[in-house]
């Protein structure tokens, strides 16, 4: 059974970073594509970063790029979301999802992930 578990949310000030872990449990780490989501109150869920299951490519978020990125442990079944200069309007509800593929394409719509994490408060105070 795959589960998918998040860590690192909470309360951070802006300007500050965050860094999200997202631990997985019983798939093959590295034939799976992963992302992250997140969904604000009122609005629907929205791509922040996703990174393929081959090649390690990317796809940001415009309003993440160039402050974002998504690194990926294989060694302990671990993926992160690392957002730095955070802005009031990163507070979300923040999902990780993956999904069993070989292909070197990240996974950009929520239809194509499989498994999905319970989510986790991210709130930034300004």
């Amino acid at each position: 059974q795959v589960q998918l578990v998040e860590s690192g949310g909470g309360l951070v000030q802006a300007g500050g970073s965050l860094r999200l872990s997202c631990t997985a449990s019983g798939l093959a780490f590295t034939t799976y594509a992963m992302g992250w989501f997140r969904q604000a109150p009122g609005k629907a869920r929205e791509l922040v970063a996703a990174i393929s299951a081959v090649g390690g490519r990317t796809k940001y978020i415009d309003s993440v790029k160039g402050r974002g990125t998504i690194p990926k442990d294989n060694t302990n079944y671990t993926w992160y979301l690392q957002i730095d200069t955070l802005h009031p309007d990163d507070t979300s509800v923040y999902y990780c999802a993956a999904v069993n593929t070989h292909s070197s394409l990240p996974v950009v719509m929520q239809i194509g992930y499989a498994f999905w994490g319970q989510g986790i408060q991210v709130t930034v105070s300004s």
